[in-house]
């Protein structure tokens, strides 16, 4: 298969000086086929896909302490290339909503050979489901109501396109980004975004309701109110919003959060590269902040820009000086996005936030904290590129449990005010909370970029991190908070840039460099297979400015050296690598569920989501000596580093529970408020087929969800439930 490279569209664009760690440590079988366990031969063939549950000998066995509440009572699931879903016996999945799906009675059946019309997918399942939250209805559907979980609204991201698979085979052939067609543009914009759609149990299983009231499209092109610090700002005004007060679309969407009065956060993250940029007009200042978020000069990722038909919603994809002022061009509409969203899924006609006192960067996630009345709000989000940061929002508000009901007025109260932090990790273990806001003399005095006002800095959020010395990570990704401990973990993907030569060093924080060789020709290099660093708030109060971490676990191939790869003890039924996706069960509470999306292990599994059971901070070994041999950066001598790590992994802490099909991410997990129903997405099976392999079906990577050899694969979402209808995962 062709290797993706493992931490692709994630570049480097942090050119500050800060050292990584402050200088402290300078010196993925054919889908027709089953898959055979043990004694078993299991396969169910489940609304047109093939769905693999493992054998498992005794199912009602569990291998966690009694403490747990027999969490992990599954067996686990082996690594595997098959191009379906492998799930343990004892439990059924099947596919419910798949890229282009119609949402209501009167869009016509998905074709799925590329001629289905741009303007159906603004009633259609957008492409790579990612994050996504449920949102519970009452019985009759007409309200809200959290404890229901037969009945509610799925709110759900569309973070990009497998393009080859959108347009006919004809049309695949003469892809450009250049003098495009506007009907295939029209196309892409609407299959990015969000689904909100709704979801109902009426005794075999979840469908899709397409006769709700609540069913709608947000995708590229819908109008955005922007709200927070950055509104108004003449840094945001454009020729669609001459006031800086409004946008359209959002892009990128990846992972995703959730509110406690009932919004959803959708999160934009690699949204600079959907730009064009040819303007050699910018200031200097201007052109530092462009550069820093990765808007540089070409035909973006698509070509939006360059349509062959006039009209200005394709000119607002080129960043350019061609008007008197910023109100007569789209010279600021960059600054637009790179926003946490917060939607009102219970008010179809809502218009979308952006949240701006949330900070612009490459949103992956914004998970809150445990609530409590009387005390802020809180979200921890990740910035997912290479060298970037971790941040956390403290509301200026404390919340009051009246605003339970409050939708986007809440969201007002609680989003719009705040203050913005970035972390920094020291090598003792202890860490701080630094405020980005003018009032820090690094950021006023800061000599790379001058800073106008509260806004810009929230614009500007980056190079504020920059200027504060904050600690440059393995690409933060999805966050989320222990609904007992607290406890606070982070999944760091991978960095191949990870004590590279010209790039940064090696820290107790980010300690590994090492060489993994993919298949029998590819050597990856650096952070390969990520990590998961865990944050304990001191006091136990998460809007605190100090915190204690360690490393919870590293992603490692089991077979890896156990002192300087694998650290965590990883086995054949729990190893991983690229960890991705993060969510805690609160029907659990405690139950962790950690997703995959990786490139540097795929010659020998699909992408993966595992359960875990974790313990607490400091449960581990502190001052752990790992030793890193040729490191690039320190003229390839041995560098030792010394951290903190957690507790080794076990077949009662970790285990794999699933397997996706080829070529795809596992991204994106809800629940039901009971447990006893889980959502997954499956984005992008398929994603390695060449473009001149479009017209040759057999050629396909993968053909998932479908159980023929000439469909075209669909990003979807499966339901998972437990065949005794018990709590997933016990």
């Amino acid at each position: 298969m062709t290797k993706k490279e493992f931490d692709i569209g994630h570049d480097d664009c942090n050119t500050s000086n800060n050292e990584s760690f402050d200088n402290v440590l300078a010196d993925r079988m054919s889908r027709r086929d089953v898959i055979k366990m043990g004694a078993g031969l299991i396969g169910t063939a489940l609304f047109g896909s093939f769905i693999t549950g493992c054998n498992d000998d005794d199912s009602s066995t569990s291998t966690s302490p009694a403490a747990a509440a027999a969490l992990l009572g599954f067996t686990a699931v082996a690594k595997n290339l098959n191009d379906t879903v492998t799930i343990p016996s004892g439990y059924t999945a099947k596919v419910l909503y798949s890229l282009g799906d119609p949402i209501n009675t009167s869009t016509a059946a998905y074709a799925n050979d590329g001629t289905d019309s741009a303007a159906s997918f603004e009633f259609r399942a957008g492409d790579h489901h990612d994050g996504m939250s449920y949102f519970g209805l009452n019985v009759g559907g007409t309200a809200k109501d959290t404890t229901n979980s037969t009945r509610g609204l799925i709110a759900m991201n569309h973070e990009n396109i497998t393009q080859m698979f959108l347009h006919t085979s004809a049309e695949v052939a003469s892809l450009s980004t250049t003098n495009r067609p506007a009907s295939q543009i029209d196309k892409e914009v609407n299959v990015h975004g969000i689904s909100i759609i709704e979801v109902q149990n009426t005794g075999s299983g979840f469908t899709l309701n397409k006769s709700s009231n609540f069913n709608r499209r947000i995708t590229a092109a819908t109008p955005m109110d922007i709200s927070g610090p950055a509104k108004n700002s003449t840094m945001m005004t454009t020729k669609y919003s001459t006031d800086g007060s409004k946008t359209r679309g959002t892009l990128n969407n990846c992972a995703n959060g959730y509110t406690p009065w009932g919004t959803y956060l959708t999160c934009e993250e690699n949204w600079a590269g959907y730009f064009k940029r040819t303007s050699t007009s910018f200031s200097a200042k201007e052109l530092v902040a462009q550069s820093r978020y990765g808007t540089t000069s070409s035909n973006g990722s698509y070509g939006w820009a360059n349509s062959a038909t006039a009209d200005d919603k394709y000119d607002r994809w080129h960043i350019a000086i061609t008007g008197a002022d910023a109100t007569a061009d789209y010279r600021n509409i960059a600054n637009t996005f790179g926003w946490v969203v917060e939607i009102d899924p219970y008010n179809p006609s809502s218009t979308p936030r952006k949240r701006t006192a949330m900070g612009r960067f490459g949103h992956e996630g914004a998970m809150p904290g445990i609530v409590t009345a009387g005390k802020p709000i809180v979200y921890y989000m990740g910035d997912d590129s290479k060298g970037e940061y971790i941040y956390k929002y403290v509301s200026t508000q404390n919340w009051d449990a009246a605003d339970a009901n409050g939708g986007l007025v809440a969201g007002n109260k609680y989003l719009d005010n705040g203050k913005l932090y970035v972390a920094k990790f020291n090598s003792d273990g202890s860490g701080t909370w630094t405020e980005l806001t003018l009032t820090n003399t690094s950021i006023a005095s800061y000599a790379t970029y001058a800073f106008s006002d509260a806004a810009d800095v929230a614009i500007n959020t980056r190079l504020a991190a920059d200027a504060v010395g904050a600690t440059k990570m393995d690409r933060p990704e999805w966050s989320g908070v222990h609904p007992t401990t607290g406890d606070v973990y982070i999944t760091l993907t991978n960095n191949s840039d990870r004590a590279k030569s010209g790039k940064y060093g090696l820290d107790a924080a980010n300690p590994r460099y090492y060489t993994d060789t993919y298949g029998t020709s590819t050597t990856n290099k650096g952070n390969v297979n990520g990590h998961i660093i865990r944050i304990k708030e001191s006091g136990a109060n998460a809007a605190a400015t100090t915190f204690n971490w360690d490393i919870y676990l590293f992603g490692a191939q089991s077979d890896a050296n156990g002192t300087n790869v694998n650290i965590s003890g990883l086995t054949n039924d729990n190893d991983f690598s690229s960890p991705d996706g993060l969510f805690f069960s609160q029907a659990t509470k405690g139950l962790m569920w950690l997703q995959t999306d990786d490139g540097a292990y795929r010659d020998v599994t699909n992408c993966m989501m595992l359960a875990a059971v974790p313990g607490t901070h400091g449960d581990g070994t502190a001052n752990y000596k790992v030793t890193n041999t040729a490191v690039p950066t320190n003229g390839n001598a041995d560098q030792e580093i010394t951290t903190f790590v957690g507790k080794d992994a076990s077949a009662s802490t970790l285990k794999r529970f699933l397997v996706g099909p080829k070529g795809c991410e596992i991204t994106g997990i809800t629940e039901t408020p009971d447990g006893k129903t889980i959502f997954i997405n499956i984005q992008h099976p398929g994603e390695n087929t060449a473009d001149a392999d479009i017209a040759t079906p057999a050629n396909y990577e993968s053909h998932w969800p479908a159980s023929d050899t000439t469909s075209r694969p669909r990003s979807s979402t499966i339901v998972i439930t437990k065949n005794d209808g018990g709590i997933i995962g016990m």
